[in-house]
């Protein structure tokens, strides 16, 4: 007796994740228009959360940075100016303020007790309130100062009777600039010939080198007999440790006697650029965060109108035969695929607005990486969520119901 075999019906096809994401951008280039609309949504509230962030970044940045202008990482150490008898600085106290970790640059200065003329035939008493100070080649760094006409000491214009001056000595001193080509001016400092090759601009952070004329260290020592021991050295350490460097700096550049040197304390403008920068950043934090969540609320009612809408397409589709889970892979896979080209839409735009505004009020340039990174992610990750649940629900739906869907 022949038996006759159960016929098992028909079986679901199997589609795999490239099929399924082949299905998702084709249902994407059919519906064009709808398509771009929802991207354009996406991609306006990625954008938004891209300037929000940006925008204030900058903002923070052009502040931090000119409150360092104030010298927030700036040191000043010297001997009391009282003290009798005078207490004097190693020959190289610079060089061992220089080994300390944290510390970033360090120069010297030292007072020669000269008297500087504009010439051998000028009044002495001209030269009341201008300083002869011997100078590190390396003294703007520590000093954040800038050279208004002519150069700076070299390696080797200070071994020669050349000579630098301050704002205020130049102005005293009748010179406003050094031209390049030209007769350069002299003047006369303790019955030697200098040559002036520079001038410098104000020096905020350093005001007592603006009434004073800056030689170099040996020619200092050739000329000048001068003995090598500096009176100040300026010194630069990074702005986090700077407290800490203040503290190990009199043992440092002077071992003998260490209480006897003053060393100043941070600016002031250190203290409000923490507290300052603190405060911006939990603003930012903040900001980003009400960011992200206005751009997943737009991400995730674009993508839920979008599904929604097409539950006729759903419907006759599982009346074809699709299964529920190439349903919820097909919407899934083109909500993911609408949320990444609106989220890198998105960024690319917020970017090129948020360069555009700091460029046009003379700040940096500052894309926080959180917000970037959230910006095509997040996309991602809301278009997901956002895509899942009208995915399953409208999956769920009976073919008949669905296609008597308005």
């Amino acid at each position: 007796m022949t038996r006759r075999l159960k016929d098992p019906g028909p079986r679901a096809v199997r589609l795999s994740f490239t099929d399924i994401l082949r299905l998702g951008l084709l249902g994407i280039r059919t519906r064009g228009p709808r398509a771009a609309l929802s991207a354009l949504g996406i991609s306006l509230g990625i954008a938004t959360l891209v300037v929000v962030t940006a925008v204030p970044a900058s903002s923070q940045r052009a502040l931090m940075d000119r409150l360092s202008a104030l010298g927030t990482d700036m040191l000043r150490v010297a001997p009391p100016a009282t003290s009798d008898p005078p207490v004097l600085l190693p020959a190289t106290a610079d060089a061992m303020a220089a080994r300390i970790g944290p510390v970033t640059s360090a120069s010297a200065v030292a007072n020669t007790h000269r008297s500087v003329l504009r010439s051998d035939r000028a009044d002495p008493s001209d030269a009341s309130g201008i300083s002869v100070l011997a100078a590190r080649t390396d003294l703007l760094a520590s000093v954040h100062g800038t050279v208004r006409s002519g150069s700076f000491l070299t390696p080797t214009t200070q071994r020669f009777p050349t000579a630098v001056l301050g704002s205020r000595a130049a102005a005293r001193l009748g010179f406003d600039r050094v031209r390049p080509g030209q007769e350069t001016g002299q003047v006369y400092i303790d019955g030697h010939w200098f040559t002036v090759i520079g001038i410098l601009d104000p020096l905020p952070l350093a005001p007592d080198l603006d009434a004073s004329v800056l030689v170099g260290w040996d020619a200092a020592r050739a000329q000048l007999r001068f003995d090598g021991r500096p009176t100040v050295v300026y010194v630069t350490a990074r702005e986090a440790r700077i407290e800490a460097v203040r503290a190990v700096l009199p043992a440092t550049v002077s071992p003998q006697l260490p209480g006897l040197v003053q060393v100043s304390r941070p600016s002031d403008a250190l203290a409000a650029k923490r507290a300052t920068q603190q405060t911006l950043s939990v603003l930012l934090l903040g900001l980003a965060g009400v960011a992200l969540l206005v751009g997943g609320v737009g991400v995730a009612n674009t993508m839920v109108v979008s599904v929604l809408e097409r539950r006729r397409e759903i419907g006759l589709r599982r009346a074809l035969g699709a299964s529920r889970a190439q349903i919820r892979g097909q919407f899934m896979a083109e909500s993911i695929a609408l949320s990444a080209l609106g989220g890198c839409a998105g960024t690319i735009l917020g970017a090129a607005v948020a360069a555009g505004y700091a460029l046009s009020q003379s700040w940096p340039v500052v894309f926080p990486h959180l917000a970037l990174v959230a910006g095509v992610l997040g996309a991602i990750v809301v278009g997901m969520a956002a895509g899942l649940y009208p995915a399953v629900r409208a999956s769920a739906l009976p073919p008949t119901e669905a296609l008597a869907a308005a």
